[in-house]
């Protein structure tokens, strides 16, 4: 099991945006002084939800800055670029820090993002598979073409490879998330690990990790690489030593930002949208991931993993907010949660 933070840079109400990315940079930071596995990070436009906007961009800037956490995007949204710029980074990356950078794509949502980088709603709705088939092409061969309904270029070769010969690292890992069947169904049949939501529970995420093997096998993937699978979940973390001041220290903060923050996103083409109640969706996170006590973090940390079959962890531990006191849960995660799941 491998435990990692997950980075939004959350701008809270009555904080700055700068405020919001120093605590991101420091809680990564944090994150490899206590022994975590891998910092994800997460990526959005144009709200208070998430401050980073380019997390392949501040992935750059963590890994330079550590020397043993792994830095992954959780997620970089496919369909507001182009697969081969994001492709040419992510191998950047990969040969620049020895390995140790991970790249998670996903879908996004319907949003204005997609009329302010010209990709349009089709991308969003339609273009998600030729855009990752041509990323992963340009991560596994020497030379890449494309004659797709909306990419066409002649072949151009591919600089810097990810891996130039069998005997070096294959390239950087590539994480979708996954939030529907058809999205599972996807991963699945090109052999790639998902990323689950925080709003989902242990039974589902143990259903869809059941699906993409139920795919994986119908399109021939090995039985070691089918079980072999390490699947990412995300959740929340705040560690205290009562439960109920972890779970208070959260609804004392998350509502009000994701009142603010996801109440931000604006649809590209004006459908209607529905927002979940924010102190009700911050008790549901309370009761569905480790928040409490070291020892009921860790407990639940292992029944998830056993449940579900995920086998990594990407925590949000900046719930409360605060700088001093996400560097803290983030310490306190390293050193008495940790040590009881191994």
């Amino acid at each position: 099991m491998r435990v990692g933070s997950f980075v939004l840079g959350a701008q809270f109400p009555g904080q700055g945006q700068g405020e919001a990315l120093h605590r991101a940079v420091r809680s990564a930071e944090v994150a490899e002084e206590a022994g975590l596995d891998t910092a994800w990070l997460a990526e959005h436009h144009f709200v208070p939800y998430g401050t980073c906007p380019s997390a392949v961009t501040l992935a750059a800037l963590l890994l330079g800055r550590t020397r043993r956490l792994r830095v992954g995007t959780a997620v970089s949204v496919l369909p507001t670029v182009h697969p081969v710029a994001l492709a040419e980074q992510a191998a950047l990356l990969h040969v620049t820090s020895g390995g140790r950078f991970s790249l998670g794509v996903g879908r996004g949502g319907p949003w204005v993002d997609l009329e302010v980088f010209g990709a349009g709603l089709e991308a969003y709705e339609k273009g998600f598979p030729e855009s990752l088939d041509l990323l992963l092409r340009w991560l596994r061969e020497p030379a890449v073409g494309a004659s797709g309904d909306r990419y066409r270029f002649r072949e151009v070769p591919v600089v810097p490879r990810p891996s130039e010969s069998l005997s070096e690292e294959p390239g950087p890992e590539v994480v979708v998330a996954c939030t529907s069947p058809s999205s599972v169904r996807l991963a699945a049949e090109r052999g790639l690990p998902m990323l689950l939501g925080m709003h989902v529970g242990d039974e589902e995420k143990a259903e869809m990790v059941a699906l993409w093997r139920r795919h994986a096998r119908a399109a021939g993937r090995a039985a070691a690489e089918v079980h072999g699978a390490a699947h990412v979940s995300a959740g929340v973390c705040q560690i205290a030593d009562r439960r109920t001041d972890a779970a208070e220290t959260l609804l004392k903060a998350m509502p009000g930002w994701l009142r603010q923050g996801l109440g931000a996103h604006v649809t590209v083409d004006g459908r209607a949208r529905r927002m979940r109640d924010p102190h009700a969706y911050t008790e549901l996170l309370c009761g569905l991931h480790p928040v409490g006590t070291p020892r009921l973090c860790a407990d639940r940390l292992a029944a998830t993993g056993e449940r579900t079959g995920v086998s990594r962890f990407a925590l949000l531990v900046e719930g409360s907010g605060d700088l001093a006191a996400t560097e803290e849960n983030v310490r306190r995660l390293g050193a008495e949660v940790l040590p009881q799941l191994r």
